[in-house]
C-alpha cells in the first residue's frame, strides 16, 4: 500500500486525480444511463392507449367533444352559483343575527 502511495506524487497524482474526474461521471451515466426499461419501470405508472385522452380527428368528433366540454362547463358554473347564492344568504343571516343581536343588547 505503502508502495502505491509512494508512487502517487507529483504528477502521477494529478493524472490520477484527472483521470477519476473524468471516468466518474462517464460511470454514472453508463450505470443510470443504460437498461432503463427494466432497471426503473414502474407497472401501471404511465397510462396505457384505452386510457389515454383519444385527439378527436374528424368534424363530427370535435363537435361531439366541444359539446361535452360546454356541458361540463355549464354544470360547474351553475354549481359555483348555486354554491354563491348558498353562500350569501349565509352570510345574510348572519349579519341579521349579528343586527338583531346587537340592537336587543342596547
Amino acid at each position: 500500500m505503502s508502495s502505491i502511495l509512494r508512487k502517487l506524487q507529483g504528477g502521477n497524482l494529478e493524472v490520477f486525480k484527472f483521470g477519476t474526474y473524468i471516468l466518474f461521471p462517464i460511470g454514472w451515466m453508463y450505470y443510470f444511463g443504460t437498461n432503463l426499461d427494466d432497471r426503473f419501470t414502474i407497472q401501471g405508472f404511465w397510462p396505457t392507449a384505452e386510457q389515454s385522452h383519444k385527439i378527436p380527428l374528424e368534424k363530427e368528433e370535435i363537435d361531439r367533444e366541444l359539446n361535452r366540454m360546454r356541458m361540463n362547463d355549464a354544470i360547474r358554473r351553475e354549481r359555483r352559483q348555486r354554491e354563491a347564492e348558498a353562500e350569501a344568504e349565509l352570510q345574510l343571516a348572519q349579519a341579521r343575527a349579528q343586527m338583531e343581536g346587537s340592537a336587543s343588547a342596547e
